[in-house]
């Protein structure tokens, strides 16, 4: 790679030549389909005239892919007369030789530039002198597998893709992973496999299922092949939703020797592309699995196909429960593990971008919690490493990376081990949007020491999987209400939504009519009823139901029960001093403003923790025994969650009073030199 600063130096050079007519985010837009055009091109220089050869000797005659494909000795070609050189001898046709060019490749490879939406680009170069320039420019990088080797060739365009992501920092997070982030990820998903990766050609799979331009998977064989074992056979697999982002991902698996077909989605159509709602690997499991997906983004395009695989429980993707409509996390997480090898094929690891929400949210039984629980009782999380804040470009919160195992090593089996690397970081000379921080090697080294170590100290806890489960209980307090007909609840009553409607019946015509009268009469001696009933307050609610119905049925009313119902409740306010309200059944009746839960700790004893916790601060409570787990039918609802910062949590102690009234001095003895300047 002796001259890969140089050819990436004078390749973001000529991009300088679109300033003015370019934004400098849509720069990438001409510049890297144009690098993989000079790159196919220079890959097809030996082999054209075999395939002009072919192709002008079977056209029409038979299916020329094969033939083609043998000629050019890769697994592309290119039939059209012209190369970079040949268009460079007729300035004034540029534009259109160069889509005479395009057209003839392979079918795989105009869908590249079709994904790149390269036409629109080149619509904008026509007229002048542009684009024949940055052709011109581009011909004199020598991208020749003689000259330019596959490995420095793709170094080159992920430098490339580097700079461009982060003049675009404020769409780059959707599908840009800075690369330090990758390296950490790497390097803690394939340390404990180093003895297995490291046999004579072993063959591994690896797969992202939101795969952006590809970063995660070719930094994973990068690292396999330079770290472990250079003679491994390592395949790339990924699906991605973006056309252009696709494209580039594509791109670079075919500069770098990869099969590009291994990249799956980029269509324009969502439901298409998208591996939530389609996903284009089925069947398949792999080795190892990694992704950044989108942060806290809604799947409600993906609503009706994931829901509808939601309901075949286990033999879809996403058995375990779904999250909320407003953040998929859980979703991609759920699928990755749906592409883990059984164990007795080998079994597999996977690493995961999270922000923190997947941590805690949602209570115990929510889908959350639920896949929470899955997780942890199948003993497949092991660990996660929170990382610094402000390492991406489009956002500064922290973030949090989980590696999950269906053959963890014994000494982690049933085991989490939590690692806190939020300050493991250096800050940048100059920040890019939002990224202001970077995980140095020596910082990516120290968290690597504190996974490999698996002992606990101040930035590392290992906990038991069953110390992030709880069992929810129902905690209830009786019901007390006083009664009255008083003018002030009277009011209350008549301004309720019921009261206020004059026509409530649905029916048209004389019929409805008729009905909306004989409600309004039965309201307006409801009323005569209530208002003659006194204003005595009542402790006891039988006592003043009794009253009312007697009332009623003293005036000759038919009062239906839900009317009856909403009176006395508009009559009535919460009331400690009153008497319980008692059920039908004669239960005590829960006041639902009053309900509560408690996280009762793993292995507690329910009632226990109730008579110790609960009751001596609420002497009326009681536990709803009729809330019940859906898979252990106990009582209360077993939930799960991690709540990584409480575990790191450091007590800093409140400065001394003397201290703080001292700044406070000093503030109004400076803002009374300011008055006096004035």
């Amino acid at each position: 790679m002796n001259n890969f600063n140089s050819k990436a130096g004078i390749i973001w050079q000529i991009a300088e030549l679109l300033r003015g007519g370019w934004k400098q985010y849509e720069y990438q837009d001409v510049v890297l389909p144009l690098v993989v055009l000079r790159r196919l091109d220079s890959v097809l220089a030996d082999t054209k005239p075999a395939v002009l050869e072919q192709y002008n000797r079977f056209h029409g005659k038979v299916d020329l892919d094969p033939i083609l494909k043998a000629a050019s000795k890769v697994g592309f070609y290119n039939t059209s007369p012209y190369d970079f050189a040949k268009l460079l001898e007729d300035p004034k046709h540029v534009a259109k030789n160069l889509r005479h060019y395009i057209d003839g490749f392979s079918d795989n490879i105009k869908e590249i530039f079709a994904k790149f939406d390269f036409e629109k680009q080149l619509f904008r170069l026509e007229g002048g002198n542009l684009l024949y320039l940055i052709l011109k420019d581009f011909n004199q990088v020598d991208l020749h597998p003689r000259a330019t080797d596959n490995h420095e060739m793709g170094s080159i365009f992920e430098e490339l893709i580097r700079k461009f992501n982060e003049q675009s920092n404020e769409t780059a997070g959707e599908h840009y992973t800075p690369r330090e982030v990758i390296k950490t990820m790497v390097e803690i998903l394939f340390a404990p496999d180093k003895d297995l990766l490291n046999k004579r050609h072993i063959i591994k799979t690896i797969y992202d299922c939101a795969s952006g331009t590809g970063g995660m998977l070719t930094t994973s064989k990068e690292h396999i092949l330079s770290v472990i074992n250079k003679d491994a056979d390592i395949y790339l697999y990924g699906q991605e939703l973006n056309p252009v982002t696709y494209a580039i991902c594509k791109s670079d698996m075919l500069i770098k020797g990869d099969d590009p077909d291994k990249i799956k989605g980029g269509d324009k159509d969502h439901t298409k592309a998208s591996t939530l709602t389609n996903d284009q690997f089925i069947g398949e499991q792999f080795d190892y699995c990694l992704t950044n997906p989108p942060f806290g983004v809604d799947w409600k395009k993906d609503k009706e196909a994931v829901e509808k695989e939601a309901e075949r429980g286990f033999a879809g993707r996403f058995g375990a429960g779904l999250p909320r409509i407003s953040d998929g996390q859980f979703l991609f997480l759920q699928h990755l593990i749906s592409k883990m090898r059984n164990p007795i094929d080998g079994g597999s690891r996977l690493a995961i971008v999270f922000n923190g929400s997947p941590l805690f949210t949602g209570d115990a039984g929510s889908g959350e919690s639920e896949i929470r629980r899955w997780i942890l009782e199948h003993d497949w999380l092991e660990a996660i490493v929170a990382m610094p804040d402000q390492l991406f470009y489009n956002t500064g919160i922290n973030t949090y990376v989980w590696f999950l195992s269906n053959r963890k090593e014994k000494k982690r089996q049933n085991k989490v081990q939590l690692i806190d690397a939020r300050i493991f970081f250096e800050k940048m000379r100059k920040s890019i949007g939002n990224k202001r921080h970077v995980i140095s090697d020596e910082n990516r080294a120290k968290i690597l020491e504190l996974y490999n170590l698996f002992t606990e100290n101040e930035y590392s806890k290992i906990f038991d999987t069953t110390d992030f489960a709880f069992r929810q209980i129902i905690i209830e307090r009786p019901l007390k209400l006083n009664f009255q007909a008083s003018a002030e609840r009277l009011v209350i009553l008549k301004e309720t939504e019921k009261m206020k409607n004059d026509t409530p019946s649905k029916k048209k015509g004389a019929t409805g009519e008729a009905e909306n009268q004989e409600w309004q009469n039965l309201r307006a001696e409801i009323y005569k009823v209530l208002e003659n009933v006194g204003d005595k307050l009542y402790k006891n609610r039988e006592e003043f139901l009794k009253l009312l119905e007697d009332k009623f049925k003293k005036a000759k009313l038919k009062v239906p029960a839900p009317l009856f119902k909403n009176i006395w409740q508009d009559l009535s306010e919460r009331d400690e001093s009153a008497d319980v309200c008692v059920g039908s059944d004669g239960e005590l009746e829960p006041d639902s403003e009053l309900r509560d839960s408690e996280n009762v700790p793993w292995g507690t004893d329910i009632y226990k923790y109730f008579e110790k916790e609960v009751k001596p601060y609420a002497p009326d409570a009681w536990i709803n025994e009729t809330v019940r787990d859906h898979k252990d039918n106990e009582v209360g609802k077993v939930g799960y969650e991690i709540p990584f910062t409480r575990y790191f949590y450091k007590y800093t102690p409140p400065r001394e009073l003397t201290e703080i009234e001292g700044e406070i001095e000093g503030v109004e003895n400076e803002l009374l030199n300011l008055l006096k300047q004035l």
